[in-house]
């Protein structure tokens, strides 16, 4: 396991949850990003038909567990792909920085290419 800024700790629990049971087979980049997409779309799933923040808060812990799950496939296939998570965020974070400035991107959601 690469270093990064995941703590010791959770990394050493997720990768010995998967070695007892023989997993790593199955945890190709391929397989962990599918497995990332579905889990992703299970927190989406939490969401549907709330119409208010109120409802949301509701959900907070079946939102809680879809985001662990999401975090947990995230980490693995950094994991697998020897990326360290902390790096490839602050270097995606320096990008965002340069297509969203902040006095064309101020309170405004539009797509980077859209903006004047």
């Amino acid at each position: 396991m690469k270093g990064n800024g995941i703590a010791k700790e959770t990394m050493e629990d997720i990768h010995h949850f998967v070695h007892e049971r023989d997993w790593e087979q199955f945890h190709t980049p391929k397989d962990l990003a599918i497995s990332l997409s579905l889990e992703a779309a299970e927190l989406l799933e939490v969401f549907q038909w709330s119409g208010a923040d109120q409802q949301v808060r509701e959900k907070l812990p079946a939102m809680r567990e879809e985001i662990a799950d999401v975090l947990t496939y995230c980490i693995q296939l950094c994991d697998v792909l020897d990326l360290d998570p902390d790096e490839i965020l602050r270097a995606k974070m320096a990008k965002n920085r340069a297509k969203y400035p902040v006095d064309k991107a101020y309170g405004n959601a539009k797509k980077y290419t859209e903006l004047k």
